[in-house]
């Protein structure tokens, strides 16, 4: 039986001690940084609730009078149409082209992850070569293409593009996640007849989950918050989104409707903020299962 000499120590283990006024100064900490970054949030709610007379007077956070008139005022300020139209245009907009980057860039990308065909690394590298091109570069010769076609002044150029998985950030996403996915997988369903089709329907589609999930929740906001694209192709006020409707508040307006221009703007995060909450677990499944985390 061992025995303890003199020089031998029981083992001890050390627990390190915080002290109380370290935890104070963290906390403090991230509620500073987190008051610096709500604070445009909060001055927008806050101006939503001023009369006119206050907004040219009082530059403080919240008004002295509260005027909730704002947004009855800003609901029904323009002439022939009402905000709710606007909601619901996005609402469908964002809607469409969400199933639409869905069905398509999901298809391309079992393509580049899963298929063999000739030049795929090539036709690869030019999709990814894509996100190097700003926007704003192709706005014009799609108008010119979208003209000719008769669509400008529909939902038709802000949605068919997306059929043709035009969104190459979507599809490197999706190509990322599906590496992942073994291949004794297929290899499994191959030898028991399936063709590249059951493979995608059966195994590839029921896995690709969360990064179906991160696509649409991604889609849906970057459409929401869309103005310049929206603003070229849409001309009728009944056609008019969320966001270009708050421009043409301001058109019709003028400054005597800052105040209900502010509460339309708080209503207008209503969405994008109820999405983000009810799919924001999917979201971190997603981003840590597609290759995107660092």
């Amino acid at each position: 039986m061992a025995t303890l000499t003199a020089t031998d120590h029981p083992p001890t283990t050390t627990r390190r001690v915080r002290h109380p006024i370290a935890g104070v100064l963290r906390w403090a900490v991230i509620i500073a940084v987190l008051l610096v970054v709500l604070y445009p949030l909060i001055w927008m709610v806050g101006t939503s609730f001023k009369s006119q007379r206050e907004l040219a007077s009082n530059l403080s956070v919240w008004p002295e009078v509260f005027t909730p008139g704002n947004y009855v005022e800003g609901w029904t300020g323009l002439p022939g149409v009402t905000f709710g139209r606007f909601f619901l245009n996005s609402i469908v907009l964002a809607c469409l082209v969400v199933l639409a980057n869905m069905a398509s860039c999901l298809v391309t990308a079992y393509a580049f992850a899963r298929l063999r065909f000739p030049l795929r690394s090539l036709w690869f590298a030019l999709m990814i070569g894509t996100l190097l091109l700003p926007s704003h570069v192709l706005i014009v010769p799609q108008f010119v293409l979208f003209t000719h076609f008769g669509w400008v002044g529909t939902l038709l150029p802000l949605v068919v593009p997306k059929l043709l998985a035009t969104e190459a950030f979507f599809v490197f996403l999706m190509v990322q996640f599906m590496r992942g996915v073994p291949r004794e997988l297929d290899e499994a369903a191959m030898i028991d007849g399936c063709g590249p089709y059951r493979v995608f329907w059966h195994i590839i589609l029921p896995l690709s989950r969360p990064a179906l999930v991160t696509t649409a929740i991604f889609s849906f906001i970057w459409t929401w918050n869309d103005f310049f694209t929206q603003l070229v192709y849409l001309s009728d006020p009944a056609d008019y989104t969320v966001s270009i409707g708050l421009r043409a508040f301001m058109d019709a307006a003028g400054q005597q409707a800052i105040g209900p221009m502010f509460a339309m703007s708080v209503l207008s995060l209503v969405p994008v903020f109820v999405f983000f909450l009810a799919f924001q677990r999917l979201l971190v499944a997603g981003i840590n299962t597609t290759g995107l985390k660092g």
